[in-house]
């Protein structure tokens, strides 16, 4: 049976309906996504460049910052120019596309945080050939397989939604474009639509999530077999992984593992993973790590020579 579409365009609700309040948002709201892609451009930047920066970890690092920089692209723009827009709209088919890259770079980068644990573990509990199991071609084709798991997730995602008929109400009540707040405006019952996203993205967080924690029982109980020198090393590296896992890990599983609300605050969590997040991710890698710092020096002498 075809679908039939009444609705072509969307009225997004919002973050908040007070102009002001707005106007305030977009203040606070802009400096920070230009920060997310300046510091997580910075870091693509320095480890492609950087001959010090060559192990696998600071790889998966720069493939981490570089889907940090499209994960936060496909809302935060959007959101921004919104906020001092009369009217924000959005036509169907941009809407599915934004779920669409949404759902693929937030996957992808599921997968590498994940990928970044298995790293670690390596490295940690198997140091003396970490080199042979880390090869280029594995790192390559984990950063590949992170990549291709989120767009298989996201295309399940979108042949979901684009079957739906939206034929009435054309306000979305959220300030991007999401599956369940799409839902609610399609002119049939979407319960059966509904588990399969929950089981297709809460599942994947909350397996990832607990594949990680496991993970990193693991690298705590083999440290106890290191010295206290090489105790607090691995603990630094490990402790910047373990901090963007949470803040990651943390409001996605709210959201995507019950049923979805209309509340002013599941709006604020999801302002959290999409803005706020996507920003700290190089602040927190980058102050605990002295090699990188180290190499972000070295990078902007060389520049400040060049300008000179």
């Amino acid at each position: 049976m075809a679908t039939t579409n009444n609705v072509t365009e969307l009225i997004i609700a919002g973050l908040f309906q007070d102009p002001e309040v707005q106007r305030v948002c977009f203040v606070l709201f802009l400096p920070v996504y230009l920060a997310t892609v300046l510091g997580n451009g910075l870091i693509v930047m320095t480890v492609s460049v950087s001959k010090s920066l060559r192990s696998p970890m600071y790889f998966f690092l720069s493939s981490l910052s570089l889907v940090e920089i499209c994960y936060s692209s496909t809302v935060v723009p959007k959101f921004i120019t919104d906020l001092l827009a009369k009217m924000k709209t959005i036509t169907l088919k941009g809407c599915l596309a934004q779920i669409f890259f949404f759902h693929f770079f937030g996957v992808a980068e599921i997968l590498l945080l994940v990928v970044m644990a298995y790293d670690r573990y390596v490295a940690i509990c198997k140091p003396l050939h970490y080199m042979n199991i880390m090869s280029r071609p594995l790192c390559h084709l984990l950063v590949t397989g992170s990549w291709m798991g989120g767009f298989f997730h996201s295309i399940i995602q979108v042949l979901i939604a684009v079957q739906l008929p939206f034929c009435g109400p054309n306000v979305i009540d959220h300030y991007f474009c999401d599956l369940q707040p799409l839902f609610k405006l399609a002119c049939t019952d979407t319960f059966v639509e509904g588990v399969i996203v929950l089981a297709n993205s809460g599942l994947i967080a909350l397996c990832s999530f607990l594949i990680l924690v496991a993970s990193y029982i693991i690298i705590l109980v083999h440290l106890r077999k290191h010295s206290a020198e090489g105790r607090r090393k691995a603990l630094s590296t490990c402790a910047s992984h373990i901090t963007v896992v949470v803040l990651f890990f943390g409001p996605a599983i709210f959201l995507y593992m019950r049923p979805s609300s209309t509340f002013t605050g599941d709006k604020l969590v999801a302002v959290f993973y999409t803005v706020i997040t996507p920003m700290l991710n190089p602040i927190i890698y980058t102050l605990r790590n002295v090699e990188v710092i180290n190499a972000m020096k070295k990078l902007w002498g060389k520049k400040s020579l060049m300008v000179g």
